[in-house]
């Protein structure tokens, strides 16, 4: 019973993070909730890594991870980017007791996540690709906006600071994001059944080029990464498997 419950302990650890981020998100701590948006994804990646190891996949663990998800991937980075628009240049209606209306399109993320998660859970084609944009990849593009800042500011990339406080620029981000998310595109999983180079080509040459990006370009690799992620599978499409289904 003890060893069943292990994985979704992490899965409600995935859930904290979430929370706190969105705490951190709300006091103006940016970094802070980006970070933490970065700590649930590593629980979300455990969580299902012991529940394969230690056989303990369940109807209830499945369903857990969503609502997880849902909280640190749909609803922290939306909590961050309205943040982040609220302060936007170019945002087209006043401020009204202090808040402009339009910043609430931020939480079109969350929208588009819950019927991203909802569709996933219903749908016995993801297997060895996804089907639609995963919501941790959304998350972990526009959560790296405030590291982003950060680094373009000490680096003095000021063309990056200005597109990121451009609110037509994050307004189009969103509509994009969200259509991908509840899109019919094949993406590849990055789970390995074995470590063939054949057989994992795709996998290996996306891992080799994201960590030379980290390396190189730290913070402002990331969502380069994503963007990477997805023409990487346009591009070199995996062919479609039915079977059971995988991991978010």
């Amino acid at each position: 019973m003890i060893k069943k419950n292990i994985p979704n302990t992490v899965t409600l650890l995935n859930l904290i993070s979430g929370c706190i981020s969105i705490v951190f998100a709300f006091k103006g701590e940016m970094i802070h909730a980006s970070v933490f948006i970065g700590i649930a994804a590593f629980f979300d990646f455990f969580d299902g890594l012991l529940a394969r190891l230690l056989n303990a996949k369940s109807p209830i663990g499945l369903q857990l991870d969503s609502l997880a998800d849902m909280v640190s991937f749909g609803v922290a980075p939306s909590v961050i980017l309205f943040r982040i628009m609220e302060t936007s240049n170019y945002i087209p209606t006043p401020a009204y007791e202090g808040i402009h209306y339009c910043s609430f399109s931020a939480f079109l993320l969350a929208a588009f996540g819950a019927i991203r998660l909802a569709k996933f859970n219903i749908d016995t084609r993801q297997t060895s690709s996804f089907l639609g944009l995963p919501i941790p990849a959304n998350a972990l593009f526009f959560a790296a906006f405030p590291l982003v800042i950060y680094q373009a500011e000490i680096l003095g990339i000021t063309f990056l600071t200005e597109a990121i406080h451009n609110f037509w620029v994050l307004f189009v981000l969103i509509l994009v994001f969200s259509g991908l998310m509840v899109s019919e595109l094949p993406l590849f999983s990055l789970k390995f059944d074995n470590l063939s180079w054949n057989q994992n080509a795709k996998r290996y040459l996306f891992l080799i080029c994201s960590s030379v990006l980290i390396l190189t370009l730290k913070f402002i690799s990331l969502p380069l990464i994503v963007v990477f992620y997805v023409l990487l599978s346009i591009f070199w499409p995996d062919k479609p498997l039915a079977g059971s289904k995988m991991d978010l």
